[in-house]
């Protein structure tokens, strides 16, 4: 009698890469089951994806539909924290990896597998994000990784290796021509990279945007819509030129995609410096994801403290790192997330936003929390109304102790001659 065979599960996308992984380790003697997460994907079709994984070896194909999952508790916590790693990207790869990774690890435990595996390369920050999201959810979760592989990489030195590998097995290989660059798609973003893009120089073709038009190309009619948010996260969506309104959080996001893209809204060509070390060139469209941050922002300004405003940006900028190296279910995350969580309670309110060729345009905002209070602020009224002491002459006395450590600065300068 024989040992059964390890049971290792696949995070397998219907590729050429993937298709190849689960049959070299079926090969290896594993017993695989391929994993497929639905977040988002654009005209995928899942049931040839589950015929094809069987067809490769997969002793079973599970797919998940995780769209909802992912909005609620990944893409709307983004947008809640204000996430851009760099200041530019919006964290479309990286927010989705956790997710995948949480869904990977119950199926995981529910087949009694012990082995996750990925096709991730071994230069990119899937590798890890995967890896570390899966072993901070399960210890004695083992990885294996064919790109960092040494037999895997010595028999694959490129597509043609992979594709003899098909032919020699009877794996079906997509007829059409290959995108000569890599996408990776979810809901929340689509990204290019690689291939003819490794050439900083090379800009992006307009044929291989999925999600928006080009902004030269968008209707010469603005739009305007308004967005309602309660502590932090959108709730409701009305578009004030057609009447349409949106409160269920998946599609609201959806809607915000539609609606952008049709208005060339979210696209970036950018170099970034992933977690490896290594500098990467990604084009990326992130339609809904631009026009929700550009409102929360807006809404923050009017609600929260300056000095919690103050922390809150380190904070965010600390929660796109993390997220972007992998570290989503690491302890300093949720601290980050918790206590973004406090600065959220009172962001409350309604932003109005105009949509035309590329540009969002904030055109008002209002809320029960707000901190702005126009009698305080207007130049006509000398001091701040009735609820306000505020004397300006007392100015003069702010400007001189504030300007005590400059003059004493000035004065060395000068004493030193410089």
């Amino acid at each position: 009698m024989t040992d059964a065979k390890p049971k290792l599960l696949l995070a397998y996308s219907g590729g050429l890469d993937t298709s190849v992984i689960l049959k070299w380790l079926s090969e290896k003697g594993f017993d695989v089951i391929a994993f497929c997460a639905n977040v988002g994907q654009h005209e995928e079709d899942f049931s040839a994806v589950k015929a094809k994984a069987e067809s490769c070896g997969a002793t079973k194909c599970v797919i998940s539909d995780l769209r909802k999952e992912f909005v609620d508790d990944y893409v709307l916590e983004a947008i809640k924290c204000n996430a851009i790693y760099e200041g530019r990207y919006l964290l479309g790869t990286s927010i989705a990896r956790p997710c995948i990774a949480k869904e990977m690890i119950r199926i995981a435990h529910e087949e009694g597998a012990t082995f996750i595996a990925h096709g991730a390369t071994g230069k990119g920050n899937d590798q890890v994000r995967f890896e570390m999201c899966c072993q901070a959810l399960s210890p004695t979760i083992q990885c294996v990784a064919p790109w960092r592989d040494a037999e895997f990489i010595e028999s694959f030195k490129g597509r043609k290796d992979l594709l003899a590998y098909c032919n020699q097995h009877q794996i079906p290989v997509d007829a059409k021509p290959k995108a000569n660059y890599s996408i990776d798609e979810n809901l929340f973003h689509t990204s290019y990279e690689s291939g003819m893009l490794e050439d900083a120089m090379c800009p992006p073709d307009e044929s291989m945007f999925k999600m928006t038009v080009s902004p030269q190309a968008a209707p010469d009619l603005p739009e305007t819509i308004r967005i309602e948010f309660d502590q932090g996260l959108p709730v409701k969506l009305t578009n004030v030129t057609d009447g349409t309104e949106i409160t269920d959080s998946l599609e609201l996001f959806l809607y915000c995609n539609t609606i952008a893209g049709k208005h060339g809204i979210g696209r970036i060509d950018i170099v970034e410096n992933r977690f490896v070390g290594i500098k990467s060139r990604g084009v990326y469209e992130t339609p809904g994801g631009t026009l929700l941050r550009a409102a929360h922002m807006d809404l923050e300004g009017i609600t929260m403290d300056r000095e919690v405003k103050r922390i809150a940006e380190h904070l965010s900028a600390e929660f796109a790192r993390l997220c972007y190296n992998g570290f989503w279910f690491a302890p300093e995350m949720d601290l980050v997330r918790y206590s973004l969580d406090f600065t959220q309670r009172d962001v409350v309110g309604v932003v109005e936003l105009e949509l035309y060729k590329g540009n969002v345009t904030i055109r008002g905002r209002q809320s029960p929390k707000a901190l702005y209070n126009a009698d305080l602020a207007s130049m006509d009224i000398e001091g701040g109304g009735d609820a306000f002491d505020y004397n300006p002459a007392d100015a003069n006395g702010f400007i001189r102790i504030n300007a005590v450590r400059l003059k004493t600065y000035a004065a060395l300068r000068a004493k030193d001659g410089k």
